[in-house]
């Protein structure tokens, strides 16, 4: 891998892209001004974001659901500490949907009223390692290494997002401070349309059963790959430049992992994982014919 220092930025503990990321915004990040309307989509890089930015898209707005605006997912829902279109948040219109990538203990303490609601989406540790070694390696083109190299670096936590094992423990052992809903990425692989049930259960959104088939139909992996609204093609082409060959959206399989691990590196991961994660009351699917 490519000298980490070049394109991440530690502050307290955490690391981020420095890409498209305003310092004086994040320093302040704990007074940015939370309305009980806001939704936040809180992932660990690699763990569904994209997807459930349509999703949420698909369920807030009509137009999109009808496909008559053209207005791509990350302009109605924006990564919250990437602002590359530059918007003014405080400016936006109720309800405001952001996606970030931040540990619990970064963001706005506003979120801690337990008014604004949270959707941590979760994905099997070995899927989100193994992809994000594609897309640092195609997209971000920050990746020059094999993949073994790429697991130590994910091991140590010197990515973007830092260590997975923290995010997801930081988040869970402090739910009872947010409004928050635990989710499973192989859950939604497996029953999109009983997951989104869920999930507009939980954001109090009330729709149709015509309008729940045209989400589930539009926010499958394959439409959503070829859907320019939702694969950030112009944005890998505007932040990237040409060279990079990815998709933001590549496989979004269960168990891709067996693609890429030998026998002793996934026994190293699960030794890892069992001591890290001994007790954690979350389960994990590591394969797509495991219940």
């Amino acid at each position: 891998m490519e000298d980490a220092d070049s394109f991440l930025f530690k502050f307290k503990g955490y690391h981020f892209g420095r890409e498209e990321l305003d310092i004086g915004f994040i320093e302040n990040l704990d007074d940015f001004v939370i309305r009980e309307s806001d939704v936040f989509i809180i992932t660990y890089p690699k763990s569904g974001t994209s997807w459930f930015q349509q999703l949420l898209s698909l369920i807030y707005f009509e137009e999109h659901r009808k496909g008559i605006g053209n207005l791509e997912t990350v302009d109605r829902v924006p990564f919250f500490e990437y602002n590359f279109r530059k918007m003014d948040f405080v400016e936006r219109p109720s309800p405001r949907l952001f996606a970030t990538h931040l540990p619990y203990y970064l963001v706005p303490r506003g979120l801690k009223n337990k008014k604004a609601k949270i959707i941590y989406i979760y994905r099997n540790p070995k899927d989100v390692m193994c992809s994000y070694f594609h897309f640092s390696k195609n997209v971000t083109l920050q990746v020059t290494s094999s993949f073994e190299e790429f697991m130590e670096q994910f091991l140590e936590g010197k990515v973007l997002g830092s260590l997975w094992f923290d995010h997801i423990k930081g988040w869970y052992e402090h739910k009872s401070l947010f409004n928050i809903q635990f989710l499973m990425y192989e859950e939604m692989k497996k029953d999109l349309k009983g997951s989104l049930s869920k999930v507009c259960k939980f954001l109090g959104k009330e729709l149709s059963e015509e309008e729940m088939d045209s989400i589930v139909r539009q926010a499958t992996f394959q439409n959503m790959k070829y859907d320019p609204r939702a694969n950030y093609k112009n944005i890998i082409k505007t932040r990237y430049g040409l060279e990079a060959k990815g998709h933001f959206l590549r496989k979004g399989t269960i168990g891709d992992w067996k693609n890429h691990m030998t026998v002793e590196q996934n026994e190293r991961f699960d030794k890892i994982f069992q001591r890290k994660m001994k007790d954690f009351p979350l389960k994990f699917i590591w394969d797509m014919n495991e219940e």
